[in-house]
């Protein structure tokens, strides 16, 4: 074996051992940028804005819009791929439209009752959620097999940023972007594929315009793109933490009617 060779090969465990270290730490200075054990302890949280989306970057619908979100403890170690949160989307200035995710279901809720949504809704919830760097950053911190690698330094938007890929034990992938300075997440990316038409497509969600949140750094300005194209844009007026939400608003009431699954 040539001399360069061998080096390659003596030096690779250690580069690597590197990327994970400084990756690692990226993270975790990431999270008490976000406001540490305030951060990692936040119950639940209340945001209410416009949100819009957009069609062929077009713009589809407008809506006042108010999500509550629920963490729930997760065991430790947390399995992969389970869900330890509940969330309620309200619309509408009177709040008269509703979507409702639990572990198990997604609920579309109305005046008329509630309608099972299909199961592809449930799937790129899950999807989505778990691979959602907040939600990591509070509840998947103690999985097992998680890895933070460190890939690259550059620039984004004007602004220096630290590139970390974050890769659990399922082989499920995010690139995650944090600010150089502040440490606060800029930018996160992954592929799903459609489970339609089985085709890979790139979402990528950018956070801005961060606020002091009972001290939480939270962003106000959250905007989701699909291979290229703005999908959704949601720009908070008000958040909220620690309300002690009530329980009606993630379960739904014993007399609710419930119709036909929606297709």
């Amino acid at each position: 074996m040539k001399r360069r060779h061998f080096l390659i090969l003596a030096t690779s465990p250690a580069w690597a051992q590197s990327k994970q270290e400084r990756g690692k730490r990226i993270i975790e200075e990431s999270i008490e940028a976000l406001g540490g054990a305030k951060f990692r302890e936040m119950r639940d949280r209340t945001e209410a804005g416009r949100a819009y989306s957009f069609y062929n970057s077009r713009l589809a619908g407008l809506a006042r819009a108010t999500i509550y979100t629920r963490y729930l403890t997760p065991p430790v170690p947390s399995p992969p791929g389970k869900l330890f949160v509940r969330e309620r989307q309200s619309f509408g200035k009177d709040q008269d439209y509703h979507v409702l995710f639990d572990e198990e279901k997604a609920w579309s809720i109305t005046f008329r009752g509630a309608a099972q949504m299909p199961e592809a809704t449930l799937l790129r919830y899950r999807e989505t959620t778990t691979r959602n760097l907040f939600y990591t950053l509070r509840q998947r911190m103690g999985e097992k097999g998680l890895i933070f690698e460190h890939e690259t330094s550059e620039v984004f938007d004007n602004q220096p940023i630290d590139v970390v890929t974050i890769t659990d034990s399922e082989n499920n992938v995010v690139s995650a972007s944090f600010n150089r300075s502040t440490r606060l997440p800029i930018r996160q990316v992954f592929f799903r594929r459609d489970p339609t038409t089985r085709e890979r497509m790139e979402e990528v969600t950018i956070f801005s315009k961060y606020r002091d949140v009972g001290g939480v750094q939270w962003p106000y300005s959250i905007t989701r793109h699909r291979d290229g194209e703005k999908i959704y844009e949601i720009f908070s007026e008000t958040v909220t933490i620690n309300s002690d939400l009530a329980d009606q608003l993630f379960t739904l009431p014993a007399n609710m009617k419930i119709l036909k699954p929606l297709k």
